[in-house]
Order: structure tokens, then C-alpha cells, then sequence
């Protein structure tokens, strides 16, 4: 286990034993037993490891989410929504796409930030004042980028910033709701315990992402009746 953290810690500073033994709880990794009931971690279950970590950290994914890429992986498929134009055999993880998920963690300038989104100034400064996106020591994160491409494009459908107010009000109640329901076991203070908070509080998320979906669709649906 030592050899593990040490090697997976010059990417992930804060991988410790228990976060390691979460995510072997879950079903994520499955490393060999020796006949004194020792773990045997292999280089492939570091790449597994590695991979698990990269799309948790940088994607923001469930471990659902990943578990089903792994089982793809494992039944020698490629799993869709993974980036374009990457190899994977199964069970370990190319250099390419490790490559790739090391760098989603953006940090983006304004500049760079327009560039990306073809978002003017104005349009920027509005979704600043409005709430929706925020910097830090002048930096924009992957959230920032993604909300952006959207405003970008509802802008094109004449939604104004101004207007997406009632999203940011619904994002944090939505958030004080996850907050609530995870509050049993987000207080415990070990890291296995606040691993199983995030992970809830992403399948939380996602749930409340799909009820809202339907609530809209459902809605657009009885337009054509």
C-alpha cells in the first residue's frame, strides 16, 4: 500500500489508504490477496487507480458512472463519452488518455476563456455580475467554461444573463438540499466517510438533474397536444 500511495500522490496529493480501500469497497478495484490475507496491488491496478482518480478529480463523475467505463474497459470496449481518438486495452488506461484527464482541471484567463467560448466582454462581465460564473485569483475552472458555452448559445435564442437569474437561486437550493441529505455521514471527520459524502452527493445531483429535465420536457411535450 505504501508503494501505491507514493507513487499515485505525485498526481493525487491527498490519495490516502482509506480513499484507496473506498474505492475497493465499491468495487472499483479488486487487487490479489496473499495467503497471510495481504493486498498485492499490481501495475494495472495502479493504472486502474489512476484512471478512477483522474475522472472523479477532473470530470466531477459518480462512481457509477465510472464503475460502467471500467466494466466496458474490462469487456475490452471503449466507453462512450470518453475523449476522441484515445486507445484503451482492458483493464489499463493509455498514457494518451491519462494525458487528457490530467488536463481537465482547467485554469483558464479571461483571455482564454473568450477564446474558448467566443463569449465577448460584456457578455462575461454580465455573467459575473449576474452570479452565474466567478474567478478565482483570476482564473476560470472547467464549471466557469462549460456555463459559458451555454449562455454563448442561449444568447443566440435571445436569453440574456439577466435572465438565468432563477438558475443560479435554484442551483444553491438545490445544493442546501444535497447538504441535508448528506449531512449524516459529510460530519464524520474520516475520509472514507467524506468520500462516500461526494459520491452521494453526485448521485444526488444527477438525480435532481433528471427530474428537472423531465419537469421541463414534459412541460415542451404537451406544446405539440
Amino acid at each position: 500500500m505504501g508503494q501505491v500511495l507514493a507513487e499515485l500522490s505525485v498526481d493525487f496529493s491527498n490519495i490516502t489508504a482509506s480513499k484507496i480501500r473506498f474505492l475497493e469497497e465499491k468495487g472499483l478495484i479488486s487487487p490479489q490477496r496473499t495467503p497471510a490475507g495481504y493486498r498485492k496491488y499490481t501495475a494495472e491496478d495502479v493504472e486502474r487507480l489512476r484512471f478512477v482518480l483522474g475522472l472523479q478529480r477532473d470530470q466531477y463523475l459518480p462512481l457509477k458512472v465510472i464503475r460502467d467505463y471500467l466494466d466496458a474497459i474490462d469487456r475490452g470496449e471503449k466507453p462512450e463519452n470518453l475523449p476522441e481518438g484515445v486507445s484503451i486495452s482492458p483493464r489499463m488506461v493509455s498514457d494518451e488518455l491519462l494525458t487528457q484527464l490530467n488536463g481537465q482541471a482547467r485554469q483558464l484567463t479571461l483571455e482564454q476563456l473568450k477564446k474558448q467560448t467566443n463569449a465577448g466582454s460584456q457578455l462575461i462581465q454580465e455573467l459575473v455580475s449576474h452570479g452565474l460564473i466567478s474567478a478565482v485569483d483570476d482564473r476560470y475552472d472547467d464549471y466557469a467554461l462549460k456555463i459559458t458555452k451555454a449562455c454563448v448559445q442561449l444568447q443566440e435564442h435571445g436569453i440574456e444573463p439577466r435572465h438565468l437569474r432563477p438558475f443560479r437561486a435554484a442551483a444553491d437550493r438545490e445544493f442546501s438540499l444535497v447538504e441535508t441529505a448528506i449531512a449524516p455521514v459529510a460530519s464524520r471527520k474520516d475520509v472514507a466517510s467524506r468520500a462516500r459524502a461526494a459520491d452521494a452527493a453526485r448521485e444526488i445531483s444527477d438525480i435532481c438533474l433528471s427530474l428537472h429535465s423531465a419537469l421541463v420536457n414534459g412541460q415542451i411535450a404537451r406544446m405539440d397536444r
